[in-house]
């Protein structure tokens, strides 16, 4: 009897650490978003004090105009996807590859393009990992077109160029980019389907056996695991990608200032018919992620570029690149990688010219 009320204070005590440890952090999470606040709230206002009364440049000036850009944009994007990254770093710890399939695997084409769709959006491959993201679903009973809308949404909407949208531009602006993108991927996947080109896959990615695992379920994680595969993705992604963020924010930063409005205008406004075919041509062959191509859609638009046609080279950029279609040629037949490109690239024209006409 004793013995077992000598254990009681024990075990209270091991029950209030938890919970002291969680108040803790809920108040170095909150000091963090606060300090943080400060800091981007004040960016505008460094920037100006910089520029115009630090270096004593005038307003006018090109010079200055693109100067005072780089200056505002830089800490603000980069701030921007420090959070963001953090944040898809928490949420793609709930999906891996056997999850993503066994959720696809067996699903009617309708609704296995919308589900496809939406997984594109929140898991985390990239076209790095299209081969064998490929091999596995279409091995594992997941139709091809259901595949081909995954592998269309999950480089198209990108997340961090989701939320980056969302805090440049606002949500009308993201919404837009989430809405379009999960059309065209759910309509090109039921496409592709329909027209059965099975076919058009390499021979021997059906002859690949199906990937076994012995691992069973998932393990569940914990928060703390979950925090850390947060911040190692800020290490990882960031720490990769913020030059390329840099480059785009000059380039932006040169359109900002030196490029005349009308100039811009005249060749990406709503006037210009060829606009949009143009900006996908344009956007196919180059190679940039999202947050390095999203100042340069900033400094478009501020130029007056047409919103329909700065969308359509977003995404032909994003979910049209080059290297991506370069690698798909490991398991596609060229006449299904022209196809795709075909669809796809049809869905994107439509969105500009809709765009366009309607805004």
């Amino acid at each position: 009897m004793s013995s077992d009320v000598q254990r009681r204070p024990a075990a209270g005590k091991g029950v209030k650490r938890p919970a002291g440890k969680w108040v803790f952090w809920l108040l170095v999470t909150l000091a963090a978003v606060a300090g943080w606040w400060l800091v981007y709230s004040s960016i505008e206002r460094f920037a100006s004090w910089l520029v115009y009364g630090a270096l004593g440049m005038s307003a006018g000036n090109r010079l200055a105009s693109a100067i005072a850009f780089f200056v505002y944009e830089s800490p603000k994007v980069l701030m921007l996807l420090l959070v963001v990254v953090f944040g898809v770093g928490i949420i793609r710890s709930f999906f891996t590859p056997e999850r993503t399939r066994r959720l696809l695997a067996g699903r009617r084409e309708a609704l296995g393009n919308v589900l496809g769709s939406l997984l594109g959006v929140v898991t985390p491959f990239c076209s790095c990992s299209a081969v064998p993201l490929f091999i596995g679903f279409v091995t594992t009973g997941v139709p091809l077109g259901v595949t081909f809308s995954f592998l269309i949404a999950a480089p198209m909407i990108n997340e961090v160029a989701l939320v980056l949208l969302f805090g440049l531009f606002g949500w009308k602006v993201a919404a837009l980019y989430l809405g379009t993108g999960l059309v065209i991927a759910m309509i090109a996947g039921w496409v592709i389907g329909k027209l059965r080109l099975e076919g058009w896959v390499e021979g021997w990615v059906y002859a690949t056996p199906p990937a076994s695992s012995t691992a069973g379920p998932e393990a569940r994680m914990s928060w703390a695991e979950r925090f850390a595969l947060g911040r190692d993705a800020v290490k990882d992604i960031v720490g990769k990608v913020w030059p390329y963020v840099l480059a785009g924010i000059a380039v932006g930063a040169g359109i900002h200032g030196y490029v005349p409005q009308d100039l811009m205008a005249s060749i990406m406004g709503k006037g210009a018919w060829w606009s949009v075919p143009l900006a996908v041509i344009i956007g196919i062959p180059m190679y940039s992620n999202a947050a390095g191509i999203i100042p340069i859609v900033q400094a478009l638009l501020d130029k007056g570029a047409a919103l329909g046609t700065v969308l359509a080279f977003m995404m032909s950029v994003i979910g049209l690149s080059l290297p991506e279609m370069i690698i798909l040629r490991k398991v596609l037949k060229m006449p299904l990688i022209a196809t795709f490109v075909g669809v796809v690239g049809f869905g994107i024209l439509v969105v500009g010219y809709l765009f366009n006409i309607v805004l």
